[in-house]
């Protein structure tokens, strides 16, 4: 059985076996099999105002922005990064076997080169040109917004899956292909990964892959090349200004999604009409679209909600009927979670019946909400909320289900949007009763330095400043009294801290239990 072809193609390229020759093994024998791939023509065919040198007949069966992962046969595109030049590193990729170049000017290296105005914006077209158009081979769903795109994500995956659907999916958890888990670095990964991904997924008959796709992504074309047959947004709130500048900068880039999809009765984008932000969205799409909300008009519009600590339950009236929803995660935030999943499952086609027993059946997602409980008279909720509308979310939902105070642990990262850390320290003094502010992923920032900043924000309501943030956690323990609810926010699923430049492992949830056993709490 063919499985794997390029990946084997490439192990075999590095043991100087013939360039397009795959080995396979069948009932014990040894056969050979030729395999085309396209050549530089072929690419360049595909791209616009593209200058050409060398021989345009060599065949390409990979591409990598990263000179140290080329393999003979790969293209090599020289990305101009933020601290470095990909260009600078052509040598090397030339030396490791590289077939051509992609590059924003010609250097004086004897290897074919398609020079592009950007590379960055070009290279995810390259990439699936190479690997077939993966994302045409089966549908893709985009989940963009501030806060819930993890949550919608697998939502969607949870109702195809039960659908018996072999599914595939990629973000801020890492990518899984139906059981497979495979490790990412970004919550939308670089776009020759993205390809591979998909390509993967293709090979192993996924048929639905949802993918979040971050405003960082859209904006330097990590998604080109992508063909979404259906696109969800989830919410826009201050986030990620150390990049875009502006909030309308950064409702653009995620308008992007939306905008790149064809007038075409299979594609459709699914808005949250409660979010300002959805009027510039319905302007920009270029597919047909559906609402979803609780407080505007809707296509799908969440009626009698009742909010407990089980979770949500509530009617969504749409198309002339009526169903009962129930998620058994907290908060209202959990019902536009629910919402959104539910809506896009209709439009694709799934049942009622389906849709409704995937969000009745969910059990949760690492870090969202997170409850940890050890036998202890207290409730402790670690979140991945990390903006300021996502703590408020994640605060009003506790207030909902706490007997008792609401003490919050938050830091913010380093190196990262400076404006939103006192907005963060707002958030958390108006909708906390005592809040410990500690350190996040400080990166290249002195801790000190952002507490600092945070503290402006935090006023009529006691606090206290613990920068170590397993400290903060042990703290915020042994002062909890029976019927409250200690909420650490920031990292959620993160088992890492970053600082300086290292990762050390670090998890909330680990330092949870170890200060709850340390309490004398077993369970």
């Amino acid at each position: 059985m063919l499985k794997t072809v390029y990946n084997r193609i490439r192990n075999i390229r590095k043991k100087v076996f013939a360039k397009n020759i795959l080995r396979l093994t069948s009932w014990g024998k040894v056969k050979y099999v030729s395999i085309k791939f396209p050549t530089l023509r072929d690419i360049a065919e595909k791209l616009p105002d593209v200058q050409i040198i060398g021989d345009m007949e060599v065949e390409v069966s990979g591409i990598s922005h990263d000179s140290r992962e080329i393999v003979p046969g790969d293209i090599y595109a020289c990305i101009p990064g933020f601290k470095v030049d990909g260009h600078d590193f052509a040598v090397a990729a030339q030396k490791a076997g590289a077939a051509a170049l992609l590059v924003e000017r010609f250097l004086k290296l004897d290897i074919p080169q398609l020079k592009v105005e950007s590379t960055r914006q070009t290279v995810g077209r390259v990439a699936a040109e190479i690997y077939g158009y993966p994302s045409r081979r089966l549908k893709l769903i985009g989940v963009t917004g501030t806060n819930g795109k993890t949550t919608v994500t697998h939502l969607v995956e949870r109702i195809a899956r039960l659908a018996e659907e072999k599914t595939g999916m990629i973000g801020t958890l890492g990518a899984k292909i139906m059981e497979q888990e495979i490790p990412c670095q970004h919550t939308t990964p670089e776009s020759t990964d993205i390809q591979k991904l998909l390509h993967k997924m293709v090979e192993q008959k996924v048929r639905i892959a949802v993918m979040e796709v971050s405003s960082h992504a859209l904006d330097l074309g990590r998604v080109n090349g992508c063909f979404f047959q259906a696109g969800i947004f989830t919410n826009l709130s201050q986030d990620h200004l150390d990049y875009h500048q502006d909030m309308q900068k950064y409702l653009q880039a995620k308008s992007l999604l939306f905008a790149g999809m064809k007038q075409d009765s299979k594609q459709f984008a699914v808005l949250n009409a409660d979010d300002p932000s959805c009027t510039y969205l319905q302007s920009q799409a270029a597919c047909r679209y559906v609402t979803y909300g609780v407080d505007s008009a809707a296509d799908y519009k969440a009626e009698e909600l009742e909010l407990t600590e089980r979770g949500v339950e509530f009617k969504v009236k749409y198309k002339g009927n009526e169903s009962t929803i129930f998620y058994p995660t907290p908060g209202k935030f959990s019902v536009y979670n629910a919402l959104a999943a539910f809506a896009w499952g209709i439009e694709a086609g799934y049942s009622n019946e389906i849709i409704t027993k995937a969000l009745r059946e969910t059990q949760g997602v690492p870090g969202r909400f997170e409850s940890i409980r050890k036998g202890q008279p207290f409730l402790v909720i670690v979140d991945y909320a990390h903006t300021p509308d996502g703590l408020v979310n994640v605060l009003s939902a506790a207030r909902e289900i706490s007997a008792g105070r609401i003490i919050t642990v938050f830091g913010c990262g380093g190196d990262r949007d400076r404006t939103k850390r006192p907005l963060m320290g707002r958030a958390a003094a108006e909708y906390s009763d005592f809040v410990i502010v500690t350190s996040d992923n400080p990166r290249t920032e002195d801790p000190q330095a952002i507490i600092e900043d945070i503290l402006p924000g935090i006023a009529k309501v006691d606090y206290k400043v613990i920068v170590d943030r397993r400290q903060a956690i042990v703290q915020a323990c042994s002062i909890a009294k029976p019927g409250d609810t200690i909420i650490i926010a920031g990292k959620g699923h993160e088992d890492y801290q970053i600082i300086g430049s290292e990762k050390i492992h670090f998890d909330d949830r680990e330092e949870v239990e170890k200060a709850l056993r340390g309490m004398g709490y077993v369970k």
